[in-house]
């Protein structure tokens, strides 16, 4: 049975089950658990144990790669897909005698990104080197901030469908334990063929933000969704380009499972996911493997799992029983990091050598909760639509372009751009910005639409012609394929009675009360017109012609 319950997944039982998440009072016992789950109207069968369900708990580590265009502590440039090795520093290398630069844009892109997720910002934060041996860590350890982070205590809500019904949106909240700055490490390339790894060290050393999520989600469908509204924060905000496909955000999943009212089960960690598909399977995969390992008396090992894409399952990668020492100690060659505001501003400070958080504050652009509330209050569309915009980078633009431009109104212009562009988008693996089809060509086609020159039908046959990229307008096309609506009423007429007299059955069953039967005639009449009626008309002529 409980293997049945994870199956069901974040749609089923575990979505009404964990209403506790995030800052909601957890039973202390069964009883009281099943007594809640009663009055919350949650279903809670029983296992062949005998026990209540098994409640998954998932927690986050991400690391943003910071959008700067020098590393974190030396002046050696950043740049994704750079000949190996052709970005490193003395210092990034680790050569001895190199002292770490705190780069300023860094610290202003942590401090940006832990407003935007209420966090509160520490005035003083401090920095800390991490031991561990690794060969694409040419000092033997990292530079982290451990014990005093640069940002604290923050949450981030976001929304996910009920059901897959985009019609229907919930808002959960996470809690962001902490921020910090820290290094990333070079990267080892393992060569299978002649069996060795090469080291490439571009990377060592470019600044990374972890944002450590506190365990309030409970399935992959909570965690991509999480991972994706921070993702689209990252990139409002500029502090990190956040492109999960070149490595500037990394996730690390936390997972276990545990009876209601019992303590949180030993817990598995996948790391270094590198798409939000990815995320949402290895956290649905690793629950429901955690779940039958137990149900068959087995038990979970507190290890470091990798997912592998191609299986679509978690392997082993190491085990954490002995756990690591990273004997962490103070960074001896950087100071205290110290941030002020308004108000601890000294007067004679120089502003150009102190980060102000205030200042920050002041210059945070509108996230993207409060863009979608802007669109839906605008422009009259639906919340689900406000999604679908700011999903695809570049759509929002694309959208208040053609709105400006055409006559359309903007409930009709959005299920243009939604069900024709983006789908056409998605079939060729383009970006908006790549559509051969401009702002201006849709708003040019929509108005045609509207002032009903031509039909629904005829308006996608123009668009699947502009999408070639002739350079061709859409009137251009519209002369050129004849695709005009028929303005002469009379002609209209004889059509449609030609197809009342060859549907008699049609006919019949219209005139029996069957009024759906119509559309079919309406369709053989488009059919004959090839797209260049208009249904409304048409419509109208086959009503009054029937009731002859």
């Amino acid at each position: 049975m409980a293997a049945a319950v994870a199956a069901r997944g974040c749609g089923g039982v575990w979505r009404r089950v964990w209403q506790y998440g995030a800052g909601g009072p957890r039973p202390s016992s069964r009883g009281q658990w099943a007594a809640a789950s009663s009055a919350r109207g949650a279903v809670v069968p029983v296992g062949k144990s005998g026990l209540a369900p098994w409640v998954p708990v998932v927690g986050l580590e991400i690391h943003a790669q910071i959008s700067s265009n020098s590393k974190l502590f030396s002046g050696s440039q950043v740049q994704f897909a750079a000949p190996p090795n052709s970005l490193v520093s003395f210092f990034d290398a680790s050569l001895p005698g190199t002292l770490p630069v705190l780069n300023r844009r860094c610290v202003e892109a942590a401090v940006m990104t832990g407003l935007a997720l209420n966090c509160s910002i520490n005035k003083k934060s401090l920095f800390d080197r991490k031991h561990y041996f690794y060969a694409d860590l040419p000092a033997g350890y990292q530079i982290t901030q451990q014990r005093v982070p640069i940002a604290v205590n923050g949450s981030l809500s976001y929304s996910l469908c009920i059901d897959n019904k985009m019609s229907q949106m919930v808002t959960k909240t996470v809690r962001i334990k902490q921020i910090q700055l820290e290094q990333d490490s070079g990267k080892s390339l393992h060569d299978d063929t002649r069996s060795q790894t090469l080291v490439d060290l571009n990377r060592a050393g470019v600044g990374l933000m972890e944002v450590v999520m506190e365990p309030d989600m409970c399935c992959g469908e909570e965690a991509a969704a999480a991972v994706r509204e921070l993702q689209l924060i990252l990139q409002t905000l500029g502090s990190s380009q956040a492109v999960m496909a070149e490595g500037q955000l990394r996730v690390d999943a936390n997972v276990s499972v545990h009876h209601p009212g019992e303590p949180y089960g030993v817990r598995t960690e996948v790391k270094n996911i590198n798409s939000l598909r990815f995320l949402a399977k290895a956290v649905d995969y690793e629950i429901q493997r955690q779940i039958k390992e137990l149900e068959n008396g087995g038990t979970i090992l507190n290890e470091t799992r990798a997912f592998d894409s191609k299986l679509g399952c978690t392997v082993p990668m190491r085990d954490k029983e002995g756990k690591q020492d990273y004997r962490f100690m103070p960074e001896p060659n950087l100071p205290p990091l110290i941030l002020y505001d308004a108000k601890s501003l000294p007067a004679n400070m120089n502003h150009q050598q102190v980060v102000n958080i205030d200042w920050i504050h002041k210059r945070l652009p509108d996230l993207p909760s409060v863009t979608r509330a802007k669109l839906v209050e605008r422009y009259g569309i639906l919340p689900e639509h406000s999604f679908a915009l700011l999903n695809e980078d570049g759509l929002t633009e694309f959208f208040e372009n053609v709105v400006k431009q055409t006559q359309m109104k903007p409930k009709k212009v959005i299920g243009w751009i939604l069900n024709v562009l983006l789908s056409y988008l998605k079939q060729h693996s383009l970006t908006v910005k790549e559509s051969p089809v401009s702002s201006v060509l849709m708003a040019d086609l929509l108005n045609l639409l509207e002032k009903k020159e031509i039909s629904s039908t005829a308006a996608k046959q123009v668009f699947a012609e502009l999408w070639k990229g002739e350079g061709k307008t859409p009137l251009e096309i519209v002369k050129e394929k004849k695709l005009e609506l028929i303005q002469d009423q009379k002609e209209l007429e004889q059509i449609c009675q030609a197809v009342i007299d060859g549907q008699e059955n049609e006919v019949m069953a219209i005139k029996a009360g069957n009024l759906k039967v119509l559309n079919k005639l309406i369709g053989l009449v488009q059919r004959e017109t090839q797209g260049r009626s208009n249904p409304v008309l048409v419509k109208q002529l086959l009503e009054k012609k029937l009731s002859e």
